[in-house]
């Protein structure tokens, strides 16, 4: 099959989305596993999105002029995140998925690093990134709920305010050693992100706690990350939904005896730099 690799255009969003949606459903449901995506429509709003963000890199592969997969690379900062990659499932295993993704390694080069996360059961993507040189770096547990306790006390828990962008930026520099600020300024503000104050101080955020396909989070400690996760839970009213690295054992722990459920597992696999986290953390399925 001849497969052109071109860049992804507003037009290509519908079907995208369609593609989207259908390949996540087809493993997912392959493995007894609930889709990511509830239908064409929600793939295709990511795609939008993602598509008409100059600081967000898409690919489309084309085939007899029809588009048959995307990829896409988030440069709001300098880690780089991989996703959704898709391939129509009529035409899987013909090495599209390769040349998607090697459409964006390429794209890549220079970054600090390149990072995606993919679901644990799908042995086919697994063996696709390692062979492209990514590595596997956190085990992750998609997690789902609301805690049954409340923030303990000395502990402030409020929606993110324009104002917090920095001192999250510096939290998020001294426990990752790189910053997410780009990407809090450009896509956190319309998923509502929140913040944790101890004795004045921005000590955590989340930038999507109900979210867990964008969101993630970073906490000085692991009280930090306790506190955010009762309060946002909290203010919003909502459940939450998140990806959880597992090795935080007592987090993991904790979690789970507040009557939060896991979903699923997946896998952070990186290229480039990586240094372990100094502190508490939850990763969006970019990184």
């Amino acid at each position: 099959m001849d497969i052109r690799i071109r860049p992804a255009a507003p037009d290509d969003a519908e079907a995208c989305g369609r593609i989207i949606y259908e390949a996540f459903k087809g493993i997912a449901e392959r493995h007894d596993f609930r889709p990511d995506f509830p239908s064409a429509d929600a793939g295709a709003q990511l795609a939008h999105l993602f598509i008409n963000d100059p600081k967000v890199y898409g690919v489309v592969a084309e085939a007899g002029g029809r588009v048959v997969g995307s990829n896409f690379l988030s440069e709001w900062d300098p880690v780089r995140g991989v996703g959704p990659i898709t391939v129509d499932p009529d035409t899987q295993a013909r090495g599209t998925g390769r040349r998607l993704m090697e459409a964006v390694i390429e794209r890549g080069r220079g970054a600090a690093g390149v990072r995606l996360v993919q679901d644990s059961f799908n042995a086919a993507s697994l063996s696709l990134y390692a062979s492209l040189g990514f590595e596997v770096k956190e085990p992750l547990a998609l997690m789902e709920g609301s805690p049954v306790g409340e923030p303990p006390a000395g502990y402030e828990v409020r929606p993110m305010r324009e104002g917090d962008h920095t001192a999250a930026a510096e939290l998020c520099g001294r426990v990752h050693g790189f910053s997410r600020a780009g990407e809090l300024k450009g896509l956190a503000p319309a998923l509502g992100p929140f913040v944790v104050l101890r004795e004045g101080r921005v000590t955590a955020y989340a930038s999507a706690p109900n979210s867990w396909p964008l969101g993630h989070a970073v906490a000085e400690g692991e009280d930090d990350m306790r506190a955010l996760l009762a309060g946002a839970a909290r203010e919003s009213g909502e459940p939450l939904s998140f990806l959880l690295p597992t090795r935080q054992a007592g987090l993991f722990r904790w979690c789970l005896g507040e009557g939060m459920r896991v979903v699923k597992t997946m896998t952070l696999m990186a290229t480039g730099e990586y240094r372990g986290p100094r502190g508490a953390y939850l990763t969006s399925v970019l990184y």
